[in-house]
């Protein structure tokens, strides 16, 4: 905006000095200043001076609250402050926060004011700000601290200008973050089912989905799930019991057997496999009890330039990203060392995450390790680091084969001296002469396409340091020490905005095909991957390319090559200098070209599921639509499990599917093999899912921790109305399926806003059962954190069991009507004739919420 008035200025004193022509004249040709509209993506970035190459007059230095998991701490720090005259700002956003910080202040006579409450006293009285009450609301006051309702990540505290910002989230330990972190919604991790599956109750054993059915009183009907067992038996299951039901994935193709019901024989079943999860939970968690005794680094909260280097990012962060970046940082500022597995869809942000840990270690000043799958993916990884590093004076090199000797020789001597922060490689980093002078984190990329000894040295690491894990599609051994608790675990589900789902064909190798998919990207500026997995055939899968679209410009790459032929490959395609790359699954990881937006691939049978997932990664980074041909010999006949993985990968094209189709993995080539030949009567008897649920229970009791389910039963929520997703709603079964087993897992209000949101964003706006779905949903959430035990409506009046009141909130209960019987804890509330229950015991309960 100056320089548009710099210029506007400029062309009128221009204008005004030619006297032949009217100065107005000239400057109507121009858009005044204050008409410019800059759009609505305008970034502001702040730098360093150092870095801008100006002069420094002045340095303001700042430090960080140190005041961390203790309210003693902050109680001494402000009291030290106040009476050193520094004027002392508290963001505390939560009135009863305000209240309680307010009287242990008292306590402990620092003196304190509140500028939220004239603000409030005056909105309640109707009364108007004027400029003075603004200026006396908000003033800070010298030696005081002053509340403010406001939320901020971070305090800072400025010694020379004596200033000091507090933020309630310096006092929250890391051990509360750790217990307040939302849990992972179990249906984005667990199998979907359909009808004709064959599920598992967990009370009543292993049935047939049969579909669902909507029973009750015209104006009171709710959906249940219906499974058929042994000998005729069937069961209606109510929504608010579907947590039980999970898919039956066994370790063979074989059906299992239904569970008679009402014989004992379930139970009997169940104990057997709980008392074998236990023998195998107690192996599990010697790796987690010698990481929990083990003494790791507690990082420091983030400073200043962590700070300045994550706003340096040129995108918004996703909710899940910022999820996962929290959960990392508590990770690392907790004494015990870090063992996060992070899994995210290929292009959906896992680098950041780890930039920024990386980041928290260099700045604590120690050294980290990023351990890369192949030499491509190891040096896009270098480039990474370097880009965002290398102005705050942190310094990355890489060890690869595209290094010559005496370039590793330097870098290996500069991470055994202190002087490299930051070293980037492959499998060559776990070599003995690679020896760090003060490791803090290793993040791995891909663990799963390691070898089985640098497994075992990964596993070492663990015990003693942090070390953070990206996945797009981790393997089931990873898996099972996720979901049973040993491993702590992040998902980032949510696309970049503007990412398009890649569109898959699956089909029989085809000439006309493959040259018109090359054909219709080249007319569009873009390239192709060719994927071809036989390094002594690649020649021919040249040919056939040239055949099929002669007007192309050809590269080849493959692992026999050597590093400077790679990198020249390499470098032409990304150049735009050819048109086609003829590759073997050397591209899998790592290369990262925008312009590249179809992928073909020939005997795609052969490959994995979890690599033909990474393989479609490569391409669909942009805005552009992306094409993923995976293509099948029509010469042999496919086996069933290269038909069922071809499925797969066509079935699931959505985006954030990487989690999926690791899970789709484990199904296709049974759960058998991550487990035990040991467990395998148990999982054949009650299902992978199941096994797993008693595995994390007993996980937690060899860990001493005491599984949720044995602290409190689940409420009982009966209320009247109609309660269901309408066929009209959501037309596809398995969809409605999916919803169903969404809202039921929904443990907190914010999950539960997702899965409104998801549901209005696919399929429109809710009609009326379908609220009241998820408004009882809500209402279970609010009675189980109120000890409310059971929730019925009798004689137009709300009825609330197990349920505890203070006085204050008794006298105003019963002001309106409510009958409060102290004795027995139970109350009965009236409804108004709305006849709407659910939203009436809503709007209670929240009331009761916040007053308690």
């Amino acid at each position: 905006l100056d320089d548009a008035i710099r210029a506007t200025e400029e062309v009128h004193a221009s204008a005004s000095k030619q006297a032949n022509r009217d100065a107005a004249s000239e400057a109507s040709h121009y858009t005044s200043p204050a008409a410019l509209d800059f759009g609505t993506q305008q970034r502001v970035s702040f730098s360093a001076l150092q870095m801008a190459g100006m002069r420094v007059d002045a340095e303001l230095s700042v430090r960080t609250p140190n005041v961390r998991g203790s309210e003693e701490k902050l109680l001494g720090e402000v009291h030290g402050l106040c009476q050193q005259n520094f004027s002392v700002a508290f963001a505390v956003p939560r009135p009863q926060a305000r209240e309680e910080y307010a009287l242990s202040f008292s306590d402990h006579h620092v003196p304190f004011k509140d500028a939220s409450r004239l603000k409030e006293a005056e909105r309640a009285l109707g009364i108007q700000h004027t400029v003075q009450t603004f200026e006396a609301a908000h003033e800070l006051s010298r030696g005081y601290v002053t509340f403010f309702d406001a939320a901020l990540p971070i305090g800072t505290i400025f010694p020379e200008a004596h200033l000091a910002i507090f933020s309630q989230e310096d006092v929250v330990s890391v051990a509360q973050k750790r217990a307040t972190q939302e849990q992972i919604d179990v249906t984005q991790i667990t199998f979907p089912f359909k009808p004709g599956d064959y599920v598992v109750h967990a009370v009543h054993g292993v049935a047939k989905f049969a579909g669902i059915t909507r029973q009750g009183r015209p104006g009171e009907e709710q959906d249940y799930f219906q499974l058929d067992y042994a000998e005729g038996d069937k069961l209606f299951v109510p929504l608010s019991q579907l947590v039980r039901i999970t898919r039956y994935v066994g370790i063979s193709d074989a059906p299992p057997k239904l569970t008679r019901l009402k014989s004992g024989e379930w139970s009997r079943t169940i104990d057997r496999a709980r008392k074998n999860a236990k023998k195998l939970a107690f192996d599990l968690v010697d790796l987690y009890a010698r990481r929990v005794s083990a003494e790791g680094i507690a990082f420091e909260p983030d400073t200043p330039e962590q700070r300045e280097m994550e706003m340096a990012f040129p995108y918004e962060l996703t909710s899940d990203q910022a999820r996962a970046i929290e959960e990392v940082k508590a990770d690392m500022e907790d004494l015990r060392p870090m063992d996060r597995l992070l899994s995210g869809d290929v292009g959906f942000g896992k680098t950041e995450v780890a930039l920024r840990a990386a980041f928290k270690a260099v700045q604590a000043g120690r050294q980290v390790l990023v351990l890369c799958p192949t030499t491509i993916l190891a040096q896009q990884h270098f480039e990474t680091f370097l880009e965002r590093f290398a102005p705050f004076g942190v310094s990355v090199d890489v060890l690869s084969r595209f290094r010559t000797t005496a370039q590793q020789k330097q870098a290996l001597k500069k991470l055994a001296d202190g002087t490299l922060d930051v070293l980037v490689g492959t499998h060559r980093l776990l070599s003995p002469d690679v020896a760090p002078k003060n490791l803090g984190l290793v993040i791995v990329d891909e663990e799963q396409r390691f070898g089985v000894s640098a497994k075992e040295q990964l596993k070492n690491l663990r015990t003693q340091i942090d070390v953070l894990t990206l996945s797009a599609t981790p393997i089931p051994r990873t898996l099972q020490m996720s979901l049973s608790g040993v491993r702590d675990m992040s998902l980032i589900m949510t696309p970049p905005k503007g990412r398009l789902p890649v569109k898959v064909q699956v089909e029989e190798y085809n000439l006309d095909t493959v040259g018109g998919a090359i054909r219709n990207e080249l007319s569009r500026g873009g390239q192709v991957y060719y994927v071809s997995n036989r390094v002594a055939s690649i020649d021919d899968a040249v040919a056939r390319v040239k055949e099929a679209a002669p007007e192309a410009r050809i590269g080849v790459a493959h692992g026999q090559m050597t590093p400077a032929q790679v990198e020249r490959v390499m470098y032409d395609f990304a150049a735009q200098k050819t048109d086609v790359l003829v590759a073997t699954t050397i591209i899998e990881s790592g290369l990262d070209n925008p312009h590249t937006n179809t992928l073909i691939i020939e005997d795609s049978e052969k490959l994995g599921l979890a690599q033909l997932y990474q393989l479609k990664g490569r391409v669909g980074r942009g805005h552009m639509q992306a094409y993923a041909y995976f293509m099948f010999s029509p010469h042999k006949a496919l086996t069933k499990e290269a038909a069922e993985r071809l499925v797969a990968i066509d079935e699931y094209q959505e985006l954030g599917s990487g989690i999926r189709i690791a899970m789709r993995d484990l199904e296709i080539r049974g759960a058998g093999s991550i487990i035990g030949a040991e467990q395998h009567g148990n999982v054949s008897k009650i299902g992978f899912d199941l096994f797993m649920e008693l595995l994390s229970r007993a996980v937690d009791e060899a860990k001493g921790e005491l599984p949720e389910e044995t602290s409190e039963a689940e409420p009982i929520v009966d209320l009247p109305g109609q309660y269901f997703l309408s066929n009209d709603y959501i037309e596809a079964i398995d969809e409605r399926v999916l919803s169903y087993r969404r809202i039921a897992h929904a443990k907190t209000h914010e999950a539960l806003l997702r899965v409104e949101q998801d549901l209005q964003e696919h399929y429109g706006e809710l009609d009326e059962p379908s609220q009241n779905l998820l408004v009882r949903q809500a209402v279970l959430l609010y009675a189980k954190k109120l000890g409310i035990t059971h929730m019925s409506v009798q004689a137009n009046r709300l009825v609330l069991e197990g349920i505890k009141l203070s006085k204050k909130q008794t006298i105003k209960l019963e002001a309106r009507g409510a009958r409060i019987f102290v004795m027995s804890r139970k109350m009965t509330y009236p409804l108004s004739a709305a006849n709407k229950p659910a939203h009436e015991a809503l709007a209670l309960l929240k009331e009761l919420d916040a007053s308690s």
